[in-house]
């Protein structure tokens, strides 16, 4: 019975000790996937030939293997933003760099707000999850 009690306290100590070391609270966000997935919302897109607009738009958000690139996939036709390169800057920040587009990106585990104008086309997303 002894030995049933210590294999019984080690396999909760070896749990403990596992719960307690993923919990981090100094883990940045900006650092994690947890904006990866989909918003839904106001989303947009212009060129010279296409006018496309809708209240009820998605966009999927993923990061790329680099860790510093994310593709944005958007719904209704509008054409996909892949590869956006962003660096980190400062406390749950990201930055867009090596970019010629106007671009305004801000994205948390709730929403997602864009501007990007390149080559005469525009994206907007004005979404939530």
């Amino acid at each position: 019975m002894k030995n049933v009690f210590k294999i019984l306290g080690v396999f909760i100590l070896l749990f403990t000790a596992l719960s307690l070391s993923s919990c981090n609270n100094d883990d940045d966000p900006a650092d994690n996937d947890f904006f990866a997935g989909t918003y839904k919302g106001s989303i947009s897109y212009n060129d010279n030939d296409n006018n496309i607009a809708t209240d009820n738009g998605e966009v999927f958000v993923t990061k790329i293997a680099s860790g510093t690139k994310y593709n944005f996939r958007f719904s209704n036709g509008i054409p996909d933003l892949n590869g956006l390169e962003f660096q980190k800057q400062g406390d749950n920040t990201l930055v867009m760099v090596n970019s010629n587009a106007l671009v305004y990106v801000r994205i948390d585990n709730n929403e997602l707000k864009m501007i990007y104008t390149a080559d005469g086309k525009t994206w907007r997303a004005n979404c939530t999850r």
